[in-house]
């Protein structure tokens, strides 16, 4: 299934994650983490061909402090180049934020604050008609006001109710100061599209919290009146009537209604909580119950966008826009999850809905959201484009959102399989019936990866990784396809069609090489080449790992991919000899230098070796003197499957972000694993009776960005996930 495209088909519209979101006396700026600031991204956000722009003229940011000065010239030359470029901006003025530090969500004079402030900007941009005063104001109150999680941090009900009508009269009074300059100038609202499922049990807790996730539109509108079913929720916690009057006396009609949609968004709420793992726990102070995302459990009644979208239909029959479309997830999945999005509004459109636009959300990637905003050293979540080299790199989502607004072919062999969240192995619980959609392509029937290195760790952990994925593929071994002849390597390809080959095949074994030359060299630097020739006559991407050992460890800081190379052994010669051979007959070729490796599936790895010592109390030397930068299996395998994806080329350096030493490296395991220390003894490399000598520093350092999570992190995933994979092989 590739993706719609019709003179009819919705906008594409754009956004950058913007949030300020204040968290006790700490304000954390989206925009400040991606460096944007320093480094604006307008050109390429502009090379996207949107139609509209979602972007940032935050209170928090401007106005630091009540009736200051503000200095507009960041903003403005921001807002012009967009305006030259012919993107309409919608101006967000709070975007999850509870206002600068003279003010909060609870402070009764927020909304007046606030509409002295959009006054402002509509005086210093009068052009701009679009307008997102407070972004997913029902969001915002229920993190600051009954979650606890951001500003002003209470977990009450009237808290929350209060927060939320704040933030809407806000809405409303910087509406009227807004078109007091621009009378043309229009709401854009957004906010969550959410749906509750549950038990029959939870019914009534289901009930009120679709009834809730209306409550911006039904106050704008005017339609939250004494027969609301929400009425008395808001009288009986201490919300006077006349302020729900002012409602009905002012309504501001959106000209969108702006829904931002999630996997997420819809959740399942169940008694049995001993079915669900325990962070889904919670209660309401009648049951205690879990709380998980629906497509996580096998319901009999539908679900999904098309679900919602018609009763955000059938409720308001007013203009509609996804405004946002983000997954955090693989970047197949990112494809398949806005081809999703994209082509149930096409479908909902068709049908006579009216669907203005879709938005591709967290166009720079977005920081910390694993942790709900609520700490600075949150994860990066790449979007659009991918912001971790300090620069915006293109991404195969780039591509996708390219051929959309251009109008060109948008059919893409991974899109056609169905997302995690539409597949089999979603549910937390077997189904006990489940019909795949007849109307996709089956994973096997797309094209395929051909993995080259079917016995190796390194093929095994990417044919185990492309099938979570979903990502066809072949896993040959040298009898299915010897890659020193090409006569074979053209017959697999002739017979197979892979759109990529993955060269995970190689000789490791460095001491051996020294007297192995003949062996190694065919296999590191013929094969190699032979791959190369043959993927660039026809058209196939080529993927070729590389090592830290074509350094000579004189530099004595992290090695980039520009370093010149020197390699001190036949290995790492053959590598060196191979990756100048590779690019030179396919420059489209991937080639990944990654260091001792190690990974929770098989024991051919280092950690492994001194867990086995340890545990049979064997005494273990180890080199004390030789830097490293360890990198942990999966994590490179995901990563270079996303490059993959992405198209990319050349020299990329993957490895953990960390430096230590063998020694240290074994210390760390034989901690974590409870073991003696004392059994391992650190010794200088000059004493380990290598046969190849080795550099004494190969660290792998990047200009490209650092794609990899911690060291740290990924030692602390292989333990956990060591006894997860020992696990199954015992039972």
């Amino acid at each position: 299934m590739g993706v719609n495209q019709s003179c009819n088909n919705p906008e594409i519209w754009g956004g950058v994650e913007c949030t300020i979101n204040r968290v006790a006396d700490f304000y954390f700026d989206q925009l400040a983490f991606n460096n944007y600031y320093q480094h604006p991204q307008q050109e390429a956000i502009a090379h996207l061909g949107i139609k509209k722009l979602r972007f940032p003229v935050l209170w928090e940011k401007h106005e630091l402090t009540k009736d200051a000065t503000i200095n507009w010239k960041w903003t403005s030359s921001q807002l012009e180049y967009f305006n030259n470029n012919g993107i309409d901006v919608i101006a967000g003025l709070i975007h999850h934020g509870s206002g600068p530090s003279f003010t909060n969500l609870l402070d009764p004079s927020f909304p007046e604050l606030l509409a002295q402030y959009a006054r402002k900007v509509a005086e210093q941009f009068p052009w701009l008609t679009n307008y997102t005063p407070v972004n997913e104001p029902l969001t915002t109150a229920r993190f600051s006001g009954l979650y606890g999680l951001w500003y002003p941090h209470a977990t009450d009900d009237k808290s929350f109710l209060k927060a939320l009508v704040h933030q809407m009269k806000g809405v409303v009074l910087s509406m009227k100061e807004i078109r007091k300059v621009n009378p043309n100038a229009v709401l854009i609202q957004t906010e969550d599209l959410s749906k509750t499922y549950s038990t029959p049990l939870l019914q009534y807790q289901a009930q009120f919290e679709n009834e809730r996730r209306w409550l911006p539109y039904d106050l704008l509108l005017g339609q939250v009146t004494e027969q609301h079913p929400l009425w008395k929720y808001f009288v009986d916690n201490r919300i006077k009537p006349e302020e729900l009057y002012f409602f009905q006396d002012n309504i501001c009609e959106p000209h969108v209604l702006g829904f931002n949609y999630y996997v997420t968004s819809e959740r399942y709420l169940d008694e049995r909580m001993h079915l669900y793992p325990a962070h889904t726990h919670g209660s309401n102070n009648i049951h205690s119950y879990a709380d998980v995302e629906a497509v996580r459990v096998e319901l009999e009644e539908p679900i999904g966008l098309e679900v919602v979208l018609n009763e955000a239909w059938e409720r308001y029959r007013k203009p509609m826009a996804i405004t946002e479309v983000h997954l955090h997830c693989h970047r197949e999945e990112q494809l398949r999850w806005f081809s999703y999005v994209w082509n149930t509004c096409n479908k909902v459109k068709a049908s006579g809905v009216d669907i203005k636009a879709v938005t591709a959300w967290a166009l720079l990637g977005s920081y910390g959201w694993d942790k709900l905003l609520t700490e600075p050293n949150g994860s990066y979540e790449p979007g659009v484009y991918d912001m971790r080299s300090g620069r915006p790199r293109e991404t195969a989502l780039t591509h996708f959102i390219k051929n959309i607004t251009g109008a060109n072919d948008c059919k893409h062999h991974l899109i056609q399989v169905e997302g995690w969240w539409q597949r089999h192995t979603r549910y937390l619980q077997e189904p006990l019936q489940f019909s795949p959609d007849s109307h996709r392509v089956r994973v096997e029937q797309t094209a395929p990866v051909l993995i080259i290195g079917k016995r190796g760790t390194l093929g095994k952990a990417f044919a185990r990784i492309c099938t979570d994925r979903a990502i066809h593929f072949k896993l040959l071994s040298r009898e299915d396809c010897d890659i020193s002849n090409i006569e074979s390597i053209v017959k697999a390809i002739d017979y197979f069609k892979p759109w990529a080959i993955i060269n995970a095949a190689g000789y490791v074994r460095v001491d051996d090489a020294e007297g192995d030359e003949d062996a190694c060299m065919r296999d590191n630097l013929i094969g190699p080449l032979l791959l190369a020739q043959v993927c660039e006559s026809k058209g196939i991407k080529l993927v070729s790992f590389s090592t830290d050992l074509v350094f000579d460890g004189l530099k004595q800081s992290p090695y980039v991919e520009s370093d010149s190379v020197n390699p001190l052994n036949v290995y790492g010669k053959s590598k060196a000899l191979s990756e100048n051979a590779v690019l030179t007959a396919n420059p489209d070729s991937l080639l990944i230098r990654t260091s001792a490796f190690f990974g929770p599936w098989d024991q051919y790895n280092f950690n492994h070796w001194i867990e086995t010592q340890l545990n049979n109390f064997q005494t273990v030397s180890v080199a004390s003197d030789i830097f490293i930068s360890p990198t942990y299996v999966p994590d490179l395998v995901h990563t270079v499957l996303d490059l993959v994806i992405d198209h990319e080329k050349g020299i990329w350096h993957l490895a953990n972000r960390g430096i230590t030493t063998w020694a240290n490296l074994a210390f760390y395991v034989a901690e974590r694993c409870q073991l003696d220390t004392k059994l391992i003894n650190p010794v200088p490399s000059s004493e380990m009776n290598y046969t190849a000598l080795r550099p004494k520093y190969c660290v792998l350092g990047t200009e490209k960005g650092h794609l990899l999570p911690s060291l740290e992190n990924a030692l602390d995933r292989y333990i956990v996930e060591k006894k997860q994979a020992l696990a199954l092989w015992v039972n």
